[in-house]
């Protein structure tokens, strides 16, 4: 059968986040003509993020900063972290090129930093670069600590500098680049069941066109922190689509790789697959909506992990919150509290009502305000007022500060301190003044050698469409290292895959 395409590539990426272009990249470095397509203009879930990147085992920045590490103490570490989402001899792989892996992303363009911080924090200010972004200290009698979050260097929230670097470095190696342009179905071969292209719709330039841009992206932020205007903003996005997106059929010569986030902006599947996270604020864009999950699976894929989700409560910064006691209702201790703000969350959630406060004395309280100014950037400031002002109760002692707060006194029998003392809500729940945010950790079954979707030939995954190193619990920075570990490996699979006598199920390139 011979198909008929307005347009071909070698490979073809659906996504260009971080995943999609590091596969894109490698794909082309590979020898392979290589297509990106993208429902918006690209940078998804990457360009709001942070730009974290976790990394160890002798880093360069590292080594700048004094830091010790090795590829096995990070292994040792992550072993806890990532359980049975991937196999040990893939966790052993990410250890051991993860070194390797930011000098890669260096030669890209991408800047790192070594200034370290030295306290204990969610996400370092502008003075700091190298951070302990996960629970290492908490699990220091199992591995020798250090700090792998590797924070891209730029002011603010680093992630759109991540993503441009990465945009840019694809577009010097000629990468063709399709924005504003939905994927609606793959397409397979009939005697060989590969996949062999894709039908997508798309806006030509025009009036629709920069409408639908200015509107997305008008829509990107308040979608994160207030949904129902962000569904609304966004309603209009998806009409332009229907009503002006033009049917296009692209062919792919040796693979498509699926990097199109995850699925925290569709109530449905969160419904489906994670009720109990509903309400977090999704971290995210209106393109973290599942589509990539859900063409493999019609494609006849099989996903897994679709019900964990990873949520957050940070405690810090300041770092003086960490003198605190972390205790449920019943005054019992919820967990350690230097653990990433995953585990914590994941803790309180399932703390009876999803309950949880911290217990300050006096001098801690004083000591957390103080610090509030010069650890914290803009976007930290609120949650740490809220919680040292706002968010808590207060009493002359033990009994009188459980009772104000509604949890139970005699849990609290053993804690030393200086009155007064302060019972800080960090309760885990929909309506809120500090929502817990969250994103979906689930995807794609791959093959963990070469990232092709399981069972559908031609297929590749990467990235939060696929299961990957952070697919059992997050911490920060993993997901993007995982982007780029999964996303190299898929785009490298996908090139090759042509030049070893694969079937290509009758791909003809006819343009029209």
């Amino acid at each position: 059968m011979t198909e008929h395409w307005d347009e071909t590539a070698d490979v073809v990426v659906v996504g260009f986040g971080a995943a999609g272009a590091c596969a894109a990249i490698e794909a082309a470095d590979a020898g392979a003509r290589v297509l990106v397509l993208d429902r918006f203009g690209g940078g998804g879930a990457t360009a709001i993020s942070g730009g974290v990147v976790y990394a160890g085992g002798g880093t360069a920045q590292q080594r700048e900063a004094g830091v010790t590490d090795t590829p096995q103490a990070m292994l040792d570490y992550l072993r806890e972290e990532v359980g049975d989402a991937v196999s040990a001899a893939t966790l052993l792989r990410f250890c051991e090129q993860s070194a390797d892996m930011v000098d890669w992303l260096a030669d890209l363009g991408v800047p790192f930093d070594s200034r370290l911080c030295p306290y204990k924090t969610s996400y370092p200010t502008n003075r700091h670069y190298l951070y302990y972004s996960g629970s290492e200290q908490a699990f220091a009698h199992l591995a020798p600590p250090a700090p792998r979050g590797h924070r891209v260097y730029a002011r603010g929230t680093s992630g759109r500098v991540l993503h441009a670097r990465l945009a840019a470095a694809a577009r010097e190696r000629g990468i063709r680049f399709r924005p504003r342009t939905r994927v609606e179905r793959l397409i397979t071969s009939p005697e060989t069941g590969r996949v062999i292209g894709v039908e997508c719709r798309t806006l030509r330039a025009g009036p629709a066109s920069w409408a639908h841009r200015v509107l997305h992206r008008w829509s990107v932020k308040p979608g994160v922190y207030l949904p129902s205007l962000g569904r609304a903003l966004h309603r209009p996005v998806a009409w332009l689509e229907r009503r002006y997106g033009r049917p296009v059929r692209i062919g792919a010569g040796r693979g498509v790789v699926l990097a199109a986030g995850g699925f925290v902006f569709n109530r449905a599947m969160m419904r489906e697959h994670a009720p109990d996270y509903r309400g977090g604020l999704r971290l995210g864009t209106p393109g973290d909506d599942g589509s990539g999950i859900r063409l493999g699976l019609a494609a006849g894929g099989e996903a897994a992990h679709l019900d964990r989700v990873s949520i957050w409560r940070f405690l810090t910064p300041p770092s003086g919150m960490l003198g605190g006691r972390l205790v449920d209702r019943d005054g019992r201790h919820v967990c350690d509290e230097t653990r990433y703000g995953a585990a914590i969350g994941e803790a309180v959630l399932r703390s009876p009502g999803g309950r949880a406060w911290l217990l300050l004395d006096g001098p801690t309280l004083k000591e957390c305000r103080r610090q509030v100014r010069e650890q914290t950037l803009w976007f930290q400031r609120w949650q740490a007022w809220w919680l040292l002002h706002a968010g808590r109760a207060t009493g002359p002692t033990l009994e009188a500060v459980a009772r104000r707060a509604g949890v139970d006194p005699d849990g609290l029998t053993g804690y030393e301190g200086v009155p007064p003392y302060s019972l800080i809500d960090v309760s885990v729940r929909k309506r809120t003044a500090v929502p817990a945010p969250m994103l979906t950790l689930g995807g794609l079954r791959v093959d963990e050698e070469t990232g092709q979707a399981l069972g559908v030939p031609g297929l590749y995954a990467a990235g939060r469409t696929a299961v990957g190193i952070c697919s059992r619990s997050y911490v920060s920075g993993l997901s993007l290292a995982d982007c780029v570990f999964s996303g190299r490996r898929a785009g490298r699979s996908a090139a090759n895959e042509g030049q070893h006598g694969s079937d290509r199920g009758g791909l003809h390139a006819h343009r029209g």
